[in-house]
This record gives structure tokens, C-alpha cells and sequence, in this order.
């Protein structure tokens, strides 16, 4: 299908190109020999003057293939000879085609006729040979402007394909990386739990695992989900943390309903999260708090989490969770995005704004 429209547009740009040529040469001659003060007959030298161009209509397919089997920007001997031929042979043909329309109508109004049909043939072969290799030559350079087109077309496709199957392959990478360095915390967990005896702790654990996991699976082939999904998934996880930290986590997710179709990346939300209770929460004797806002602004999904835990001098750099969701940011938006880790509030706040898209 792509061939066939391809070669259908090329026709009718042929067509439209070289009917314009013959409407605009034919009106030409005939105002200025009419201003002129010549006596002619107007109307067979018109359509005389149109049709002298179809010979050129029709052999415009075969010199754009020519062109494109024997390539002017690489020229050899053997491209030049068959193009002198077939120009010349163009001319002959086009002459003949015009002697024989000056037989026929009679545009210039001679007394008897034009004249012997070979006779005049040899005079225009003579007289066009110059306008012969210029349109073949306009033609060929043509041609050669569409294919130049045509092939810098394919490799800005080419280029933003493989671009993007970087990119994908990139994206892959890193959410691969997300999820063992989640599931192997997850265990540690389960096992930190076996040691101080809390068995039925540690197979609440190993089930929310188990959901958590198969959410996972569930995405793996998708790089961006709804809010609402990244939530339950995230709900999940906290489920497990709970088990571990029992009274000393509390978690306040403040999301209004209207944001749970917007588009976020999967397993965005998970490795900070991760990163306020490990630096924040587990630093703390007492009761800390993770707490998570959404709100759309200027046409951007803010999300910021907070926990009370000490400042960043004192919980140190963050972990290769937030390292990866940068990268992974980076991929998807490019610079349409921002991540800041910052103190605030007697706490740390993880500041995530990304451009805001319907699931």
C-alpha cells in the first residue's frame, strides 16, 4: 500500500507539474505574438503549444528511474553515455511529435502548410536540442532532491527508533534493578522477623510479598500506570514495612480522587518511599511518620513524601533506588521533570514533579 500511494502521488505531481508548464508556455506565445501584431490561428496554436508537452509528461517516469538505477551524485561513464542517449533520444521523439502537430493544425497559418513533415522534424531535433538537456537535466535534479528527502526521512525514523529502543531497553534495565533490590529488602525483613521469634509476623510479610511480586508481573510490561494502580501497589508494600516496624510507622497518603488517572511511571513511588523509612523512620527511637501528597499544577503531577526522620547531613546520600528512578525520569521526559531531596519541617521531603497525562 505505502508503494502504491507513493507512485500515485508521483503521477499526479507529473501530471499537475507539466500541464502547468504547457498552460503557462502556450498562453505566453500566444499574448506576446498577439501584442506582437502577428496573425496566426490563435486557437490551433494554443492546443498545438499545450499538447507539445506531453511527450515530456510521458517519459518523466522513466527518467526518474533511470536516475534512480544510474544516480547522478555518483556519476560513472556508463550512467553518462546512457543518459546523453536518452536524452537525445527524448529530443527526436518530441521533435517528431511537434512536426506532426504542425501537420495536422497548421498553428502558424500557412498559406498551403507547414511544410514536408522530415524537414521540419531535423529542424527541431537542431533548435530544442538545448531545452532537451536542460528540462532532462531539471528532472534528474528533481529526482535527486526527492530520494536526498526520502533517505534523510529514513534516517531521522531509523535514528529516533533505535532511540527509543535504547531508551526502552534502558527503562527495562532499571526497573529490573528496582525489583530485586526491593524483594531482597523485603527478605531481609521476613528473616529479621524469624530471628526475634515473630513467626506469624514473618508469613504476613512473605504473603504481602508474594501480592507485591505478582503486581510487579502484572506491569512489567507497561513502563507507565495509572496513580490509583502505583497506590495499591505502594499500600502493599507499606503492608509489609508495618509488619517490620509495627507502632513506629504511621502513613498518611493524601490523594483526591480526580489524580488516580494520571499517568506516573510504575514502581516510581515504591524506592522513595523505601528511602524515607530506611533513612528517616528506622533512624528514629519512636514514632515516625511517611506522609505523601498529590496535586496538579501548570499542567505537572507534583508528589512530594515527607518523613520526620533527621535531616540529610545526619541520614546520609541516598540509596541506588532513587538513583534509579531518576535515570528511569530522565528516559521518559528527558528534562520535563525535577527530583528533590531537601530538609524540611523538622524532616526530610522527596519532591517529585513529571508532566501530568490521563492514564
Amino acid at each position: 500500500m505505502p508503494t502504491e500511494k507513493k507512485t500515485s502521488t508521483t503521477l499526479r505531481w507529473n501530471l499537475s507539474i507539466w500541464f502547468a508548464i504547457a498552460l503557462f508556455s502556450a498562453t505566453q506565445t500566444v499574448f506576446v505574438m498577439r501584442a506582437e501584431g502577428m496573425h496566426h490561428a490563435w486557437t490551433a496554436l494554443y492546443i498545438t503549444q499545450v499538447l507539445d508537452w506531453l511527450p515530456w509528461l510521458l517519459v518523466t517516469p522513466l527518467v526518474l528511474r533511470l536516475g534512480q538505477r544510474m544516480p547522478i551524485e555518483h556519476p560513472s561513464w556508463v550512467a553518462v553515455i546512457s543518459h546523453l542517449l536518452t536524452c537525445a533520444t527524448i529530443d527526436v521523439i518530441s521533435s517528431a511529435w511537434t512536426g506532426l502537430l504542425e501537420e495536422v493544425f497548421n498553428p502558424w497559418a500557412n498559406a498551403a502548410s507547414a511544410g514536408p513533415f522530415v524537414p521540419l522534424w531535423i529542424d527541431h531535433v537542431y533548435n530544442r536540442l538545448l531545452q532537451s538537456l536542460f528540462l532532462y537535466a531539471a528532472i534528474l535534479a528533481v529526482g535527486y532532491i526527492v530520494r536526498s528527502r526520502e533517505r534523510l526521512a529514513r534516517q531521522q525514523i531509523d535514528a529516533a527508533e533505535l532511540r527509543e529502543a535504547l531508551t526502552q531497553a534502558q527503562l527495562d534495565a532499571l526497573r529490573r534493578q528496582i525489583a530485586p533490590h526491593f524483594l531482597f529488602n523485603a527478605l531481609n525483613s521476613a528473616v529479621a522477623l524469624v530471628r526475634e521469634r515473630r513467626a506469624d509476623d514473618a508469613v504476613s510479610t512473605l504473603i504481602a510479598l508474594s501480592d507485591v511480586l505478582r503486581r510487579v508481573m502484572e506491569t512489567s510490561d507497561r513502563q507507565e500506570i495509572a496513580l490509583g494502580e502505583e497506590l495499591q501497589f505502594l499500600r502493599k508494600y507499606l503492608e509489609i514495612q508495618k509488619v517490620r516496624f509495627a507502632d513506629r510507622l504511621r502513613v498518611d497518603i493524601h490523594v483526591a480522587d480526580e489524580l488516580l488517572a494520571a499517568r506516573v511511571p510504575s514502581l516510581v513511588l515504591q524506592p522513595i518511599v523505601e528511602n524515607a523509612i530506611k533513612h528517616g523512620i528506622a533512624a528514629r527511637a519512636g514514632e515516625g511518620c511517611v506522609q505523601l501528597d498529590a496535586a496538579r499544577k501548570n499542567g505537572s503531577l507534583d508528589i512530594t513524601i515527607y518523613n520526620d526522620g533527621p535531616d540529610l547531613k545526619a541520614n546520609g546520600a541516598p540509596g541506588i533506588g532513587l538513583a534509579n528512578v531518576r535515570s528511569r525520569l530522565e528516559c521518559l521526559y528527558g528534562k520535563a521533570f525535577s527530583l528533590d531531596l531537601r530538609n524540611a519541617r523538622q524532616g526530610v521531603e522527596a519532591a517529585l514533579s513529571i508532566p501530568y497525562r490521563e492514564h
